[in-house]
This record gives structure tokens, sequence and C-alpha cells, in this order.
């Protein structure tokens, strides 16, 4: 296709706004998008946003494929969170989502009792191999609005103090570790005590949790991206409902990853927080200059 006429773009859509501000950057860009919608997770704003929408179950990867395909799509992108915890461990685990054939086949291989392998990069590079088969490419998101990775420096109006800024430095290398091992991306810590660590539950459950063990709040929290991290899914992000989760639970700091960090809606996200005093700060190595 000639540069005045950009290909069509696939967009698989979980929850959450991350997923309608990719679809917008495309459409801005000139791309036909085209969306599965993943049930239970994708804003219905996106049925209006975008040029060819489906509804599709999460375990329905061979739909997912079938849809692009049929519209000539030979590049995709993924954004928005999938909440794992009801998907994998729900009553029934995974087949509650009724696989269809392929996906069926695709996972049963990672889901053999003693052979279980359900961490995140395992599960999500066996949908990228998948679509690979098929001749569809799956790329980060953020090479269609590379805007949203935020920047070093301070974000907010008050900055760190020197107790808060040792346990980022602190924070920061237990996140790092657990992003290694493929745990999670944040960890709540005061006083060099880790209070919380993320899994499963995601950043803002991990958040609430550290509320209700530190009652008194002034704790910071340290979100990351792993140090193998690939920027084609689970990349850091956080947005209005993370500052809402540190307000509720009275933590003072966040900590993020700079160039590897999503930030939607960067401005109001800026302003609730230099509302209520809390810092925000992006780091390159966790370390301060």
């Amino acid at each position: 296709m000639s540069s005045t006429n950009p290909p069509p773009i696939g967009l698989i859509a979980g929850w959450g706004r991350y997923p309608v501000v990719i679809a917008q950057a495309l459409q801005a860009a000139g791309h036909t998008v085209h969306c599965v919608g993943l049930k239970n997770h994708a804003d219905p704003q996106l049925r209006e946003i975008c040029d060819g929408y489906y509804s599709c179950g999460i375990a329905k990867v061979g739909h997912h494929i079938g849809f692009f395909r049929r519209r000539g799509i030979t590049q995709a992108t993924m954004a928005g969170k999938v909440f794992k915890h009801k998907v994998l461990f729900g009553r029934w685990g995974w087949l509650s989502l009724v696989p269809d054939l392929r996906t069926f086949k695709m996972f049963f291989p990672l889901f053999i009792a003693g052979k279980d392998d359900r961490r995140d990069d395992t599960i999500l590079t066996v949908i990228v191999n998948e679509f690979a088969r098929s001749g569809i490419e799956l790329a980060p998101a953020t090479n269609f609005a590379p805007e949203l990775l935020v920047k070093q420096g301070l974000l907010t109006r008050r900055a760190p103090t020197a107790a808060e800024r040792a346990d980022i430095e602190f924070g920061w290398q237990l996140a790092k570790e657990m992003g290694r091992l493929d745990i999670g991306q944040s960890v709540a810590v005061k006083g060099r005590a880790v209070i919380a660590v993320e899994a499963i539950e995601g950043t803002d459950e991990c958040i609430r949790r550290a509320g209700q063990f530190c009652p008194h709040g002034g704790f910071t929290v340290v979100k990351v991206a792993k140090p193998q991290q690939d920027m084609r899914f689970d990349v850091p992000t956080i947005g209005i409902g993370t500052i809402e989760s540190l307000i509720a639970a009275r933590g003072k700091v966040l900590a993020i990853e700079a160039g590897k960090t999503i930030v939607i809606d960067q401005e109001a996200v800026v302003r609730l927080a230099d509302e209520h005093g809390v810092s925000v700060v992006a780091l390159e190595d966790g370390h301060f200059a």
C-alpha cells in the first residue's frame, strides 16, 4: 500500500481505557481499525469508535484470527487488562470459557497436570506465535502511540522525601526481581519493609492490600517493567484509577519506570495526584540524580 493509505490494523481489546486511546491513535494516523472486544472486558465505546467490531470470548483465538483474516489484517496489537485470576482459576478453570478447538490445542500442553505453566509470558507468547502462524504480526501498541510512554522526571509538584527516595531504590530492586521471576510488576514499601507485592490480582488490589496492612498510610509504590519485558504485551500501565487507589489507601508516592510505562491521560493523572499531595516520579534505573 502507498504511504497515503495506511494498512488496516487489528486491535484485541481488554479492560480499561487504554484500548480506546490506542484505537483513537490508530484512526488519527489514518488506519482502518478492526477490533476484537473481549467479552466482559472491552469498553462498549469501542463498538462506536472502530471501523469493524467483534465481541468475542477470551478463549476463542481461532475466531479472533478468522475475524482479522477476513478483513485483510496482517498486523494487530493487544491493549488492555485481562482479569487472569478469573480466567485461569474460576470454577472449571479455563475450560469454563468454552475454548474453541484452536485455543484448546494451543493451551492444553500448558495445563497438563504436573507440567502446568500459566505464567503471563508463557501464555502470551503462545498467543503471539499462533497469530504469526496465520500471517498476523502482533506489534506493541506503543508503536502506534509512543507518546503514552512516560518520560523521565518528577511529574508532580511534590517530590519524594529522602526517606521515600530510599524506599523507591529499595523497592525498585525487589520489583525488578519479581519481574524477572514473572510474578508481578509492583511492590508497596515503607521504611524498607515490604507491605504488599503484586501477583495475579493486579496493581490496584496490591495497593488496596497495602492500605489494609498500613492504615496510617505514607507508603511508596514502585511499578516497573520486567527486565525481559516484551513490549507487545503486559506493559506496565497506570491511569486515573491507579492514583485513586493510592489516595484511598493513603499511599504517598508512586515511582514508575521511564520509557517503559504507559500513562493514560497523564495530565489528569498529575492533576489528581497534585490535589492530594501524592508524588509521582518516573525513573530510568530507580536512582535519583
